[in-house]
């Protein structure tokens, strides 16, 4: 029996990785947290594996452990962790471990500063469906899948969501270097994670690494229209010893019917396209099976619609997945009132510095609204920015900034009541990575717009 241990087990990916663990034979997984919320909270009790009880316990880090697995929301002074070093178990990172068990395997990943999980959710999706067994990691929750993540000892394929933030905190690489595809996508480089990467070039220049991570002869799709991406393919064409090919792309426009919308997810089916064909999927196949692919969950998710309105939840939260976001609805309804609502919630987007890249982001909304609350600044212990600062941030004149999540509820309640005797339609857009402090933005929606 090989025993593993989890240390902050109820974050998204590692709640998920412990399930396929646990689901793996000869394997018994125990972990804990010091906080776990739903869905982990159900997902982990359902599995058996929830923590009998909350927080750090160090005397469950015993001898007999075979591996550690060390979660990023971890300190490095954990007790747990401090423990498992005295007695010298061997510590995983999430990534690590990933790559310990798909070592054999054929590896694709999908990196990128947006994107990924889309691009990354159509190529399980269209695998899924033509019957081709993967092990995979994605960020969302896909039609057809049980979990964010598997693990087999049968599958001749790995397709990883690649993450440029820090490994853990014993690592402090980004998380995709440890992955060294045979198939590597880019989807663009738009700045991000300032928190950790303090300029652009460096930002740059991990996407670099990752490149250079490709295993020899092995393949690089990139976004033919970001600058960034045509010089690292330029770059690493000129590394004869590693023969990586280097494969371009840009927006599907061909004749077969999608569900999904927007330019940037015709460049992500696109990016998929050539991934699955590096693996020998014909693109008609791909092309019949993706026509059927409604989205990966959070991602431009449709969460109500009726015969005059439709509203969208969406993980949007950095200035290029904002923007993209915000102009694919544009193009879909350009007939109807769009009105867009996103939340400041990630450690950058709450930065001063790092405010003015959101400018003309929501310029496309006809109404935009932007929230953050203070008190999550106040616990990031990051400089005070105000609502002001945020509305001269954004640029445009329909943006209008709130710091009480009821006060804007309120607010958007207002805007759809006073709309709804005109004959032009609505179409919703809520946009974060949080809850907006508490706001079941699904039935919000429904019942806005019923």
């Amino acid at each position: 029996m090989t025993k593993i241990h989890f240390i902050a087990i109820g974050g998204a990916a590692m709640h998920n990785l412990a399930l396929a663990v646990a689901s793996k034979a000869g394997y018994q997984v125990t972990g804990s947290d010091d906080e776990i919320f739903e869905p982990a909270l159900s997902h982990l009790r359902d599995a058996g594996l929830l923590p009998d009880e909350i927080g750090w316990h160090p005397e469950r880090i015993t001898p007999d452990l075979d591996a550690i697995i060390l979660g990023m929301h971890a300190r490095e002074d954990n007790p747990e962790l401090v423990r498992a070093r005295e007695l010298g178990i061997k510590i995983y990172s999430f990534p690590e471990y990933l790559y310990e068990q798909t070592k054999d395997k054929i590896r694709i990943v999908v990196g990128g500063s947006h994107g990924k999980t889309t691009t990354t959710s159509m190529i399980l999706y269209v695998l899924n469906r033509l019957g081709i067994e993967a092990d995979y990691m994605v960020g969302a929750q896909i039609e057809g899948f049980e979990r964010m993540v598997r693990l087999s000892d049968t599958a001749k394929y790995a397709v990883f969501e690649g993450d440029e933030y820090l490994t853990s905190p014993l690592d402090l690489r980004s998380k995709f270097l440890w992955y060294h595809p045979h198939v590597a996508i880019l989807t663009g480089i738009a700045w991000d994670h300032i928190n950790v990467f303090p300029t652009f070039p460096e930002y740059v220049d991990t996407f670099r690494k990752f490149v250079h991570s490709i295993e020899p002869k092995g393949s690089f799709i990139y976004f033919q229209g970001d600058e960034n991406l045509r010089q690292l393919a330029l770059e690493i064409s000129e590394c004869r010893d590693l023969e990586i090919s280097t494969i371009p792309y840009k927006e599907y426009d061909g004749d077969v019917e999608m569900q999904v919308f927007g330019r940037h997810n015709m460049q992500n089916l696109q990016a998929a396209m050539l991934a699955c064909h590096c693996i020998g999927v014909a693109p008609e196949d791909f092309y019949r099976e993706i026509s059927s692919f409604t989205g990966a969950s959070n991602r431009l998710e449709k969460i109500f619609e009726n015969d005059r309105s439709v509203a969208y939840k969406d993980f949007a939260h950095s200035p290029s997945k904002l923007k993209a976001t915000v102009n694919a609805v544009r193009e879909r309804y350009p007939e109807k009132k769009l009105i867009a609502c996103m939340e400041l919630h990630t450690f950058s987007s709450l930065m001063a510095d790092f405010l003015p890249q959101y400018k003309d982001c929501m310029k496309e909304a006809d109404v935009a609204y932007v929230y953050f609350n203070p008190k999550v600044i106040e616990n990031k212990r990051l400089t005070p920015i105000t609502a002001e600062d945020v509305r001269k941030a954004f640029g445009t004149k329909n943006v209008e900034v709130f710091t009480a999540s009821e006060a804007l509820q309120e607010r958007l309640k207002s805007e759809i009541i006073n709309h709804k005797s005109e004959d032009q339609g609505i179409a919703l857009l809520m946009m974060s990575s949080g809850t907006f402090d508490g706001i079941d933005v699904k039935s919000f929606a429904a019942e806005l717009l019923q």
